[in-house]
Formats: C-alpha cells, sequence, structure tokens
C-alpha cells in the first residue's frame, strides 16, 4: 500500500462524514491491547485555542525531557501532522506501516459494529504508532467532546480553552449545549483547567465537582498578565496554585495566545512538569503555523486559520492592531457546513480595502463557490481561481506596504502554506 492508497482507505467514506460516539474507538483501542491505559498527559477541548495551547503544552512538557506525542487537528499541508512525535510527523512510511497492521483490527471490529470512521481510525492509528514511543500525550479533540473519538482516552489531565458557537448542526444551538458537549471530556479524578466564562464556565464547573476533578480557573486560580511587543509576539506572566512564572516570552501573536499559553503552562503544573526552565524555555520556542502566521512581506502575507466568527473576529482585531490604518485585502474561502451570512459578518468587523474569494482545490467540492460568497458580500469584493491566483490578486490589490489576510478555511491557509515552502 502506498501513502496515498492508505489516506483514500482511510477516507473512503468521505472526509466529512462522521458518526459520532466513543464506543467503537474503545473496542478498537482494547482490541489492540488498549495501549492508551498506559499514557498520561492531556486532552484539550475548547471551540478556539485547542492547538496553540496544545503547541505550547508540548514544547513546555519536550523542555522538561518528556518524550511527548502530540495530536492535533486538522492538518495543514500533510495528513502525516496529526500525529506526531517530539514535533517531528510521523513518516509517510511509518503511517502506512501502522495502518496496515492495524488492518485485522478495523476488520474485526467493524464487524461487530460496523466500519470505523476515517477519523477513529486516525485516533487508534495515533494511538498505537506513539504508545510505545512516547511517555506523555498531548491529544486535541476534533468536535465538541462528548462524542468525540478522542474521548475514549482519559489522559489525567483536561483543558477546556473556551466555549463560543461553532458546530451547531452537531454540538448544539446555544453556549450552555455546546459547553455540555466539552465539558464532558472531564473525567473522574481529572485535574482540569479552563478559560471559559460565564454559563460555560458554570457547566464545567459543575462537571468537574461531579467527576471529583480539581479544577483551575483563568482568573480565578490562574492569572495571567501580557504586554504586546508587537510582530515579536508577547512578554508574559502565569501564576497559579503554588506556582509564578515571570517575564516569559511568546512568540505567537494575537491577544488571546497569552490566555493558551497560561492554559498550557496549568496543564504542564497539572501534569507534575512545569518547572521555570521548562516553561520559559517550552513557551519562548513555540510555533504554531497558521495562526496569525507572517510568510512573507512587501507586501506581508499573514495566514489565519480561524473558521468561525469568534476567531476570527479576534484574530482580525489582533491584526489590525498590528497594521493600524495600512491597507488590508483579505483571501476568503470557507466550507459549505458553515453559515456565510456568519462568516461574511465577522470578515467585515477586519474592514478589508478588498476581498478576493476563492475555493481550496483540498476541500474536495466542500466549499462554497467564490462566486456565491461574493454575491453575499457585496461591493468590494472578487473572485479568482485557483488559491494560488487569489493569493497574487490579493497582493496586486494591497500593494507593497499593505498586508494580505489568508483567511476562512485551514484548507486555504494549508494549500497558501504550501506554495511558500
Amino acid at each position: 500500500m502506498t501513502f496515498e492508497e492508505a489516506l483514500d482507505f482511510i477516507s473512503r467514506q468521505g472526509r466529512f462524514a462522521m458518526k459520532l460516539g466513543t464506543e467503537r474507538t474503545r473496542a478498537l483501542l482494547d482490541h489492540i491491547g488498549a495501549p492508551d491505559r498506559q499514557l498520561k498527559g492531556a486532552l484539550i477541548a475548547g471551540t478556539n485555542g485547542k492547538g496553540s495551547t496544545g503547541a505550547c503544552l508540548s514544547a513546555i512538557l519536550r523542555a522538561a525531557g518528556h518524550t511527548v506525542g502530540f495530536m492535533p487537528k486538522p492538518h495543514l499541508i500533510s495528513y502525516t501532522e496529526r500525529i506526531e512525535v517530539n514535533g517531528t510527523p510521523i513518516s509517510e512510511q511509518d503511517f502506512v506501516a501502522t495502518l496496515e497492521a492495524l488492518m485485522p483490527s478495523f476488520e474485526a471490529v467493524g464487524s461487530e459494529l460496523g466500519p470505523p470512521t476515517e477519523f477513529e481510525m486516525l485516533t487508534v492509528m495515533a494511538i498505537a504508532y506513539l504508545a510505545p514511543r512516547i511517555d506523555t500525550l498531548v491529544c486535541e479533540v476534533g468536535l465538541g467532546g462528548r462524542l468525540d473519538a478522542t474521548n475514549a482516552l482519559d489522559l489525567g489531565v483536561a483543558v477546556i480553552t473556551n466555549v463560543a458557537l461553532d458546530h451547531q448542526k452537531y454540538l448544539g444551538s446555544t453556549i450552555g449545549e455546546i459547553a455540555r458537549e466539552k465539558a464532558a471530556i472531564i473525567k473522574q479524578g481529572d485535574r482540569v483547567a479552563t478559560g471559559c466564562e460565564g454559563e460555560a464556565l458554570h457547566i464545567v464547573e459543575a462537571r468537574s465537582a461531579a467527576e471529583t476533578a480539581p479544577l483551575w480557573r483563568l482568573g480565578g486560580e490562574l492569572h495571567v498578565n501580557a504586554a504586546s511587543v508587537g510582530w515579536d509576539g508577547h512578554v508574559l506572566a502565569v501564576s497559579g496554585p503554588g506556582f509564578e512564572h515571570s517575564d516569559l516570552r511568546l512568540h505567537l501573536l494575537g491577544e488571546f495566545q497569552p490566555d493558551n499559553a497560561a492554559l498550557a503552562v496549568a496543564g504542564a503544573h497539572l501534569i507534575g512538569d512545569g518547572s521555570d526552565k521548562a516553561v520559559r524555555t517550552g513557551l519562548a520556542a513555540t510555533v504554531w503555523p497558521g495562526r496569525l502566521q507572517v510568510i512573507a512581506e512587501h507586501p506581508r502575507v499573514v495566514l489565519d486559520g480561524g473558521h468561525n466568527p469568534a476567531a476570527m473576529v479576534t484574530a482580525g482585531a489582533a491584526l489590525r492592531r498590528l497594521i493600524g490604518s495600512e491597507r488590508l485585502v483579505a483571501v476568503f474561502a470557507m466550507l459549505s457546513e458553515r453559515d456565510p451570512v456568519q462568516l461574511l459578518a465577522a470578515l467585515r468587523t477586519l474592514r478589508p480595502d478588498a476581498v478576493v474569494f476563492t475555493e481550496p482545490a483540498s476541500a474536495h467540492g466542500h466549499a462554497i463557490s467564490p462566486e456565491e460568497l461574493v454575491n453575499i458580500y457585496g461591493p468590494g469584493a472578487q473572485a479568482a481561481r485557483p488559491a494560488s491566483a487569489a493569493l497574487e490578486q490579493a497582493k496586486e490589490l494591497a500593494g507593497v506596504g499593505g498586508t494580505v489576510l489568508v483567511c476562512g478555511s485551514l484548507y486555504l491557509v494549508g494549500e497558501i502554506l504550501s506554495l511558500s515552502d
């Protein structure tokens, strides 16, 4: 089996198909000897910031001397990015070998419970590959929490970054409903950190109490103070029960990133590896591609994969603070599962001087057509295909002193990022 054949096999039901629930994932893990039962680490849920928090936590744990497995979602360029050891993705050869070794288990469990989905297979593949190679695992939840395949895992620490409206088709139409889905990653005796507020925080608190899970709350037990240093990121101080770190350097852009970093610091302490040196070294070394990432200058080209209204508004506001009154042109695409009225309203808050709508090839026909987006958006918008042509068009519109923001879809961000390599 080639790597391309392996990808075709696991996505045969369609990259956008899903069957929510953990029963089959748990059965698959048990069928291969439950290697996850020996792993410690953190399961990270939340509407936004999961990946950044996971990247910071993984970097801190590596700086503390651990061999760290990381399961981020989704990938930007290569599917192999979803299974990492110490920041290095699984090789294509090992990806294929892992899948082939698990085929009998997929068939055996599938004969009883139905064929596993792409995400269930990926989760089991990641655990099968990582468990013998690592001592600590950081796993980003895919969708929601309660019924996500990763919720078959219990790593001892649960982090819930925040709750906003997203994936309402699957998670519910209110903050409360979505928060209950995400809070369900908290299991009996876990140690928990959260950045949730309001109703979502009350739900996380109730779940933690029900599961006898000690809880650290950002703005409660956890405190972060940060100062922006422009395009260099932030200087911050983070404190919590029994620890205090000051003059930390974080090179991730956006006013929301210090909160993510603080949750990562809390996660490291809850795991038991939050020495000042590890925290300081890890945060300074953290990189997280595709999140307010600058890939070119003159004009400046910035990538941001935020693809729900809350993420786009906060990232856009952060970018506006950095560029001031500079000319801004957006290159935008979005998947058909999302509400274009809501996302385009979020896009308008960036006050772009022009927008070039496009369609990423990797979305496999699941993107809203750029022409439809132009019609909804109105004046100041145009369409271009492929994404590379849209980028060139946007750069011309921005001029050498302007900024181009590529946003709306991680598939689009990944496609543009691959062009810059």
